[in-house]
């Protein structure tokens, strides 16, 4: 049967009066609602019948033509884009797409969209983001929070941006459902006062209907349980009938931003892939259609509760695909709500869900935005993704949404570390790795069964980045460097994570029979070996039960679930606080900054601030925020207002009273020298080991400069010459530096190097050194390279997996450097009765002679240790009946623990097999030196050395092992070592008494 017909009508809102659907006989009156006595339902005089598609009608594009919906009924649009069919998972239809629905041209449809209703359009802003509280973006309005709090004023009234996003707090889903990602792009439109619900929602509902061409009938609403403003927008402007619009809870449709703060409800958009199941759920049309009538009629329904509406939540049914915040409130202390001065847009639209959505596919990853990658793993893999089964089609989808993750973390300067950004990208890369050896993926793919794949993987990546962000494709050379790098060393890793595994194995089994139980590996070792070493718990489980060894399932469990709430914590939250200092802005009007062109000036004292308060006046002694008297920091923020940070030594300073504002010009000058000198370092960094090479962070003093660079290897000595041969030839150059504000493009567009992660306004301010080195950087400068006098490196250092750090000197610091080496240097010469060009030399010769003398030392002290052993070898004692074992356990005073091992070992040799030696020591304070050593007789019986010193070591305040023939120890109490010892000759004789009787 193709089609049925059921009677339906057209629910519509009159005023307060709600048109229900019921046959013209008129059976129930008009009657009021007793929930709402102010509303009359009104009874509809007719209904109308429709036709119920079963299945779904095929459309073909075109600009302007007649569609028919999923319930056989006709209207008229102008399109620019196919209508959306749902699609099984099974499809195996050609990947390529229409260009009008490509992932690349989605995002630029959206822009223009909004760019022609005024909106500025923006750039994505950097994954690191300028905020304390959250570790990388996770929204698109991160970038504008300092808006929304009052702390900036607004530079648009409103924007327009596609941001870049990570979340990793549901990792584990990524690649199990159709939608969750680590990496996605956030398409959003905000207002910043400017426009509120109203052109909100209209312009949410023109975009979906008429330039993405949805089909309207497809589309569901939630609103906010209270929010009758939005509700009676979309019903009775927008025109979305009563029931394909549901009000939701706090929970799902009311936005919050923490405790306090900017909050209020939201609306979301919903695509319905199947909307032949109707309205209600499991219900049929004609019943539930006459008992809610007769609900209605007794007065237990009203309107909130119109129709049973579908669950919105059914993942198999509906995707959300566009969320519109509302934030009209300040949330308080007390939980209360007061109305924002300035009511705000944040929205979000979900760029790869609305690919899903208009390339008529399955699930996000088989879009044109990350299919692209999933071929090439399974090219890698040799298995075909269309063929593949759910499990070979899961880890595809997982490379394919990693490597987006991965490749977009490390173009903007985040690093694989063990802590912070660094650990989410290195968690990420493991993953990735695991997760192509599951595959099958074996080498690079091109011969070498010992090289990287991911970076085979990331190259397409970088190719559809183009219109992401250019910039990737610039990073290349250091992006697939550092996953290179990654991935063979977490290699070698894996195969550590092996041995430990057969470890602790072999540990399970030998406690399991030493307790007579069956052997179980613990939940906290299965997660070690998981999140250190990157075994899949399934592998784990796998070979662990080879071994006849369960998994502590439930342990592990615990383990994985204390890590999510850490990540959560640490990733998914965004706070604002709306604090004192949007009154701050509101009261205190721009500054300027006079730096650049004098050292002293006139100045007006606007606004003081004392432990966080405004005050009118402070006095001596008191911290303040904007004072002149001793300054100890200046920090630009609150927009263009410059806040002095320091302490009154004297006097009263008021609001309102001019003072003389001048600043040290010796340290002004020294901070001036080293910042140059940080730029020159950058550009000489540049061109000695790399342009892929880029600034992780750096520190601008009065003594130092100090510059953090991304870089895998430490720095040869002949490149650290090469770098400051460069520097100093350029200071000798005598340059003229310039400075000049421009716009961010056009400064982008000469090649200027801009900083990862900094935040730059439409004008900036570009320093050239020509020839050498273009940046935006709003700080001082020398006028003159020759004003730098001198530079000099003093340290290069690792201080993270793959970032470096220099230290240097220039200017007059420079010249104190010199001074100083040189004047330790002629105290050395004196010392040694040497020239200078002769110590190290010298050095070399008393140090080889020490080396020497040691040795000599040694040898013997490891003598008088052997003629001690040979004395207490006649201490030595039998233990057992059926098999005499010798045993010897004694001090041995101060000997050191090499000298201490020679002693047991020819106590071993001399006593003969079966034999075993227990020796302590305490060869300095707080030191304690143990060592054990058994023949291969001990050890037949089950003795081994290694466990046995163990606990014997504890007692010690130590820990140790080693083989089972042969093992040390060390402890930090040697009042405790007769005991210790003590209790290894007990516990020697109880067990080889039981074992040789």
């Amino acid at each position: 049967m193709g089609s049925l017909k059921l009677p339906h009508s057209l629910s519509r809102s009159h005023g307060g009066n709600v048109l229900l659907p019921f046959p013209t006989s008129g059976l129930l009156p008009r009657a009021p609602s007793p929930l709402h006595p102010h509303r009359n339902f009104a009874l509809s005089t007719d209904f109308m019948t429709r036709t119920i598609q079963l299945f779904a009608t095929k459309i073909v594009p075109s600009r302007t033509h007649v569609l028919k919906d999923g319930w056989g009924m006709q209207f008229s649009r102008r399109s620019t884009s196919a209508s959306v069919q749902p699609v099984t998972e099974e499809s195996t239809e050609d990947k390529s797409t229409d260009p009008l629905v490509s992932g690349d041209s989605i995002r630029r449809r959206f822009l223009d969209f909004y760019a022609s209703r005024g909106h500025k359009v923006l750039p994505s802003s950097s994954l690191v983001p300028d905020d304390p509280t959250v570790l990388l973006t996770i929204a698109g309005m991160l970038q504008f929070k300092p808006i929304f709090l009052g702390k900036v004023p607004r530079q648009v009234p409103c924007a327009t941006t596609a941001q870049k996003c990570i979340r990793t707090n549901d990792v584990e889903n990524v690649g199990r459902t159709a939608r969750h990602h680590t990496f996605f792009e956030m398409l959003g439109n905000f207002s910043f006062g400017d426009y509120f619900k109203k052109e909100a929602i209209r312009w949410a509902w023109e975009l979906s209907t008429v330039e993405f061409g949805l089909p309207a009938d497809r589309l569901w609403v939630s609103v906010y349980e209270d929010d009758d403003e939005a509700f009676e927008i979309w019903h009775d402007e927008v025109g979305v009938p009563v029931e394909r619009i549901k009000r939701m809870g706090e929970d799902d449709n009311f936005w919050t931003s923490g405790v306090t703060g900017p909050c209020g409800p939201c609306s979301e958009l919903y695509y319905d892939f199947h909307p032949e199941r109707g309205y209600i759920n499991s219900v049929s049309v004609h019943y539930f259609m006459f008992f809610f009538l007769f609900l209605c009629q007794m007065g237990v329904l009203g309107r909130r509760l119109l129709w049973g509406k579908a669950d919105l939540g059914d993942d198999t049914r509906f995707i959300e695909f566009y969320n519109l915040v509302f934030m009209q409130y300040n949330k308080k202390d007390d939980g209360s709500l007061e109305p924002l001065k300035q009511k705000n847009i944040d929205t979000g639209l979900g760029l790869e869900r609305m690919a899903c959505i208009l390339q008529k596919v399955p699930n996000n990853y088989e879009t044109d935005l990350i299919y692209p990658i999933i071929k090439r793993a399974s090219e890698l893999a040799n298995v075909s993704y269309e063929l593949a089964d759910d499990r070979s089609k899961m880890n595809l989808k997982i490379l394919g949404d990693h490597l987006r993750a991965i490749v977009y973390l490390i173009s903007d300067g985040v690093v694989p570390s063990n802590i912070g950004r660094g650990y989410v990208v290195r968690r990420l890369i493991r993953r990735a790795v695991r997760t192509g050896k599951l595959l099958g993926i074996n080498g690079d793919g091109r011969g070498n069964l010992e090289g990287a794949f991911l970076p085979e993987i990331a190259e397409i990546v970088i190719e559809l980045s183009i219109h992401v962000d250019a910039d990737v494709k610039n990073r290349a050379p250091r992006i697939l460097g550092e996953l290179k790098r990654e991935e063979l060393r977490f290699v070698q890793t894996l195969e550590r994570g092996e041995k430990l595994l057969e470890q602790m194995l072999a540990d399970a089994l030998l406690s399991a029979q030493e307790n007579k139980m069956a052997p179980c590996l613990s939940g906290k070792n299965a997660f070690l070996l998981y999140d250190t070493y990157g075994f899949p718990v399934e592998i784990t489980t796998e070979v662990a039960e080879e071994r006849g060894v369960s998994i502590d399932m439930a342990g592990f469990d615990v383990e994985m679930e204390n890590q999510r709430r850490q990540s959560q914590a640490a990733h998914n939250a965004v706070k604002l606080e709306v604090e004192n200092s949007e009154d701050l802005t509101q009261h205190v009007p721009d500054t300027e900054f006079l730096g650049y062109e004098t050292l002293s000036t006139r100045a007006v004292v606007e606004s003081l601030i004392v432990n966080g308060k405004p005050v009118i006046q402070a006095a001596e002694g008191n911290d303040v925020e904007k004072a002149v008297i001793e300054i100890k920091d200046v920090q630009k923020s609150l927009g263009n207002i410059f806040v002095h940070k320091g302490i009154i030594k004297e006097g009263v300073l008021e609001v309102g009273k001019e003072v003389e504002a001048a600043v040290d010009p010796n340290l002004r000058q020294r901070a001036k020298v080293h910042h140059t000198a940080t730029h020159l370092l950058q550009a000489a960094l540049k061109k000695v080991i790399g342009q892929e090479t880029s600034q992780a962070g750096s520190l601008v003093a009065f003594d130092r400069l100090r510059f953090d660079f991304n870089f895998h290897r430490p720095l040869l000595d002949s490149e650290l010459m090469e770098i400051e041969g460069l520097i100093n030839r350029w200071i000798g150059d005598a340059t003229f530096l310039q400075s000049k504000v421009m716009p961010l493009a056009d400064a982008k567009s000469a090649g200027a190097i801009a900083m990862f992660g900094e935040k730059y306004g439409e004008q900036v301010r570009v320093v050239d050194v020509p020839g050498v080195s273009m940046e935006l950087c709003g700080g001082t400068h020398v006028s003159n390279t020759a004003e730098i006098r001198g530079f000099k490196v003093i340290s290069e250092q690792g201080i993270a997996s793959g970032v470096r750090r220099i230290e240097a000197v220039a200017g007059e610091a420079f010249i104190e450097y010199v001074n100083s080496r040189d004047y330790h240097m002629r105290i050395l010469c004196s010392t040694l009765k040497v020239k200078a060009e002769e110590v190290t030399n010298r050095v070399e010769n008393l140090l080889e002679e020490l080396r020497t003398t040691r040795n000599e030392v040694s040898a013997l002290r490891e003598k008088a240790a052997v003629f001690k052993a040979s004395i207490l070898a006649t201490k030595a004692f039998s233990v057992g009946t059926s098999k005499e074992i010798r045993v010897l356990v004694e001090s041995m005073d101060d000997t050191d623990a090499d000298s201490l091992k020679s002693a047991a070992e020819y106590l071993i040799a001399t006593l003969q097999d079966p034999a075993a030696v227990v020796l302590g020591s305490s060869p300095g304070e707080g030191k304690v030196s143990l060592v054990a050593a058994f023949t291969p007789g001990v050890l037949d019986l089950g003795i081994q050395a290694g466990k046995f010193i163990g606990p014997i070591a504890k007692l010690c305040g130590g820990g140790g092992g080693g083989r089972p023939n042969f093992a040390q120890a060390g402890g930090r109490k040697p009042e405790n070592l007769l005991k210790a010892l003590e209790k290894a000759r007990s516990e020697l004789i109880s067990v080889l008494s039981e074992k040789a009787s």
